[in-house]
């Protein structure tokens, strides 16, 4: 539970914040052993726009758990405690409130005597990645939780920096797509109705081209309110059953995998992303399977998560990843397969998956950029045929005149 209060701390300043507390009495033990004096404590009531929130807990972004990640990770390393370290970090986050709540609520639960990893597990302000957490507990078991917390922050911001390049460079394609329907929508829906009235007072037959967009326009024109309803039921309706339908969903990510040139960049980019997970726990000295497990459930392909989870009880019946994997009803890249095994046999299987990583990571970059290379030019060619045939359509009959 969250209460809200105001109080005076120990230096004389006034406080208006919030705490996360199980009862209003464990609230005001929490905040008297802070040396605070309460003015008010009440639970705090979720406002209209967080009652209507299809998320319970705040997503911490990943570039900001990656600075997080490193900072406390520089802390450390310098001799710091772990509880210092919260403390420290807490005061750069004054105006952000969520990540106040969550390292003041990691701070008290660490004053309380609980360990890095029972801290987190125990808030419920933010939502952390299970694979982050998972790591956090096997370091803070091995005493290498400075080092887990720099290859985490490594690994969210590249997350981050692949997330930014994808959005950036589909940024122009899908700006021509958006203006191009609107060009098209406009010239249907007001353009082609003033030029249909002036073929309708001649008395001659209409070549097919114009007969053709005339009845586009007609339909777009006499059904503009009805198409826009469809779209967004239609929208909102594919949203709801990804999030609600499992087999809806495998069936849309299989879909995608099986789409030309898409379908190998969303693989290699799950199988990347599983590789370096997977590298991370492995070096962190999570057990095999539990870290088949983990590096799965960061996927966001629902076929090749529900994979490597169906491989990972085949290596607890004493299969190795690799034939598991070769066996698959899913056909992914053989070259992941065969590093997977080259990783089993010699031993270096944490170095297999890093370089793994890397290599498709890589690949991935080349294949946008080469895709984009071909789509620019295509979307233009799209734009202009578009226009041009309206245009060419409109014209014909013009033109038939002119010759007679």
């Amino acid at each position: 539970m969250i209460f809200k209060y105001k109080g005076i701390n120990s230096e004389g300043k006034k406080l208006s914040t919030k705490i996360e507390a199980s009862s209003i009495n464990e609230a005001k033990s929490k905040l008297k052993a802070n040396g605070i004096i309460l003015q008010s404590l009440e639970e705090d009531s979720p406002s209209i726009f967080e009652n209507f929130s299809f998320v319970g807990k705040y997503k911490i972004p990943p570039k900001e758990l990656s600075a997080l990640s490193r900072e406390l990770s520089m802390y450390i390393r310098s001799g710091i405690s772990i509880v210092s370290a919260i403390k420290i970090v807490q005061t750069h986050y004054e105006k952000n409130k969520k990540m106040k709540l969550f390292l003041s609520t990691l701070s008290t639960h660490l004053d309380e005597g609980k360990n890095f990893y029972t801290a987190l597990i125990s808030q419920e302000v933010v939502e952390l990645p299970n694979f982050y957490v998972e790591s956090i507990k096997v370091s803070e078991n091995g005493g290498i939780l400075d080092e887990v917390l720099i290859e985490l922050s490594r690994f969210l911001k590249e997350q981050d920096s692949i997330n930014k390049e994808i959005k950036s460079a589909f940024a122009y394609p899908s700006f021509m797509i958006i203006i191009s329907l609107v060009m098209i929508s406009f010239m249907l829906a007001y353009v082609v109705p003033e030029i249909t009235g002036i073929f309708e007072s001649m008395d001659q037959e209409l070549p097919t081209p114009t007969k053709v967009v005339i009845a586009m326009g007609d339909f777009f024109n006499n059904n503009f309110t009805t198409i826009l309803v469809f779209i967004f039921i239609g929208v909102v309706l594919f949203i709801t059953m990804m999030k609600k339908s499992n087999s809806f969903a495998y069936m849309v990510h299989r879909l995608l995998l099986k789409l030309p040139l898409f379908g190998e960049i969303i693989q290699k980019s799950e199988l990347a992303r599983f590789s370096y997970i997977a590298s991370l726990l492995t070096r962190s000295g999570v057990p095999f399977v539990q870290t088949i497990n983990l590096s799965a459930n960061i996927l966001n392909n629902r076929v090749l998560k529900e994979m490597f989870v169906t491989a990972s009880k085949k290596v607890v019946e004493g299969k190795l990843l690799s034939s598991a994997l070769n066996n698959s009803h899913v056909k992914i890249d053989n070259a992941f397969i065969q590093s997977i095994a080259l990783g089993e046999e010699t031993s270096q299987l944490q170095n297999v998956l890093t370089n793994t990583s890397e290599l498709y990571f890589e690949e991935n970059r080349d294949k946008i950029a080469m895709l984009l290379t071909l789509l620019e030019p295509a979307l233009m060619l799209f734009v202009g045929a578009s226009i041009g045939f309206i245009v060419a359509a409109m014209l014909l009959p013009i033109f038939s005149m002119s010759i007679s």
